[in-house]
């Protein structure tokens, strides 16, 4: 207790007032010395006594504060009865709380990048080993023919690559909050052209009929460039559902509480399994196609939930998979 300069100072006044009240009244009389003596003594011990017990809780709180700091969560702290240091236990147990949750969230964190780590490695070393493999059967092709039709299977293993190290460069960036969104308004349609311009030939190919329902002045407040990527992301799932000779509908509506945008296929819909991982990362469900990864829901949920919006998948009551985007206003 007497460590603390500020205890020290005061014992000093004290005792300096203390003398001289003394000495005053020793000069009128012998009694009125003793009296402010005695007086002095036991203002002096309740003062000890009571700021005693204060440092010796304030020492506990000290206590269990290290013990939050060398990550002991099973700390407990006892109530206390006065205010001020009943107030500072709260905000102990608050920090300890949140503390906590915080390494809890860490934890978690790690394991979550384990996961990630072992499902990249695990997505990459197929098209990696299919690449080898190529290699190899160049080396000791001499057709001209063949060796043309290697390297295409080659360069389309590298593009496989490509698309997947860019998708989950995408997801960490996200993930890490380094994007910043450029939320304005955009019309719809410009919005919903932008996202089907480059699948317009692959739908022309395998003869999809592509049906639209844009309102000309539905206004959504959302970053283009990285909702147009989500849309179309959801729009190839939904190609590779329909398959050939399928049907796309997309419908936009508009009300006072949300922009919403509905996207349909012809195709035979999502198992109800599917449905609860759809949007998880690495999951590939029965419609896949054999050369995708599972990262574009992701990323599209990404995307989408980042900017304000929800994004969820259904089956449509006339058959098919519905996937459904709102944005509030």
């Amino acid at each position: 207790m007497f460590r603390n300069k500020e205890i020290r100072r005061f014992a000093v006044i004290f005792l300096i007032i203390t003398g001289a009240a003394a000495a005053a009244g020793f000069s009128v009389s012998r009694e009125s010395g003793l009296l402010i003596l005695i007086t002095a003594a036991a203002f002096g011990t309740a003062f000890f006594i009571f700021t005693r017990i204060r440092y010796r809780k304030l020492a506990e709180l000290a206590d269990q504060i290290d013990l939050v700091l060398h990550d002991d969560d099973g700390i407990c702290i006892a109530e206390l009865d006065e205010g001020e240091l009943s107030i500072l236990q709260n905000e102990i147990a608050k920090m300890t709380t949140r503390l906590n949750e915080q390494n809890a969230a860490l934890r978690q964190e790690k394991v979550n990048l384990a996961d990630s780590l072992a499902d990249i490695a695990h997505q990459l070393r197929t098209p990696l080993t299919s690449a080898n493999l190529v290699l190899s059967l160049l080396k000791n092709e001499d057709d001209p023919v063949r060796r043309k039709i290697l390297i295409r299977e080659n360069e389309e293993l590298f593009a496989q690559m490509d698309r997947l190290i860019t998708s989950l460069l995408k997801l960490s960036r996200l993930d890490a909050g380094i994007i910043e969104f450029q939320n304005e308004p955009v019309n719809v349609k410009e919005l919903m052209d932008m996202a089907l311009r480059p699948l317009l030939i692959p739908m022309d190919l395998h003869d999809i009929t592509l049906r639209t329902e844009l309102p000309d002045r539905m206004i959504i407040d959302c970053d283009a460039g990285w909702l147009s990527e989500a849309v179309r992301n959801l729009v190839k799932n939904s190609m590779e559902s329909a398959g050939d000779s399928g049907t796309i509908d997309i419908l936009c509506s508009d009300n006072p509480l949300y922009g919403e945008i509905t996207i349909h296929d012809s195709g035979r819909g999502f198992g109800n399994e599917e449905l609860s991982h759809l949007f998880e990362r690495f999951y590939r469900g029965e419609n896949s196609a054999v050369s995708g990864y599972g990262i574009g829901m992701a990323l599209c949920r990404s995307i989408i939930i980042r900017q304000g919006g929800t994004v969820s998948a259904g089956n449509h009551p006339e058959g098919g998979a519905l996937f459904r985007i709102r944005f509030p206003k």
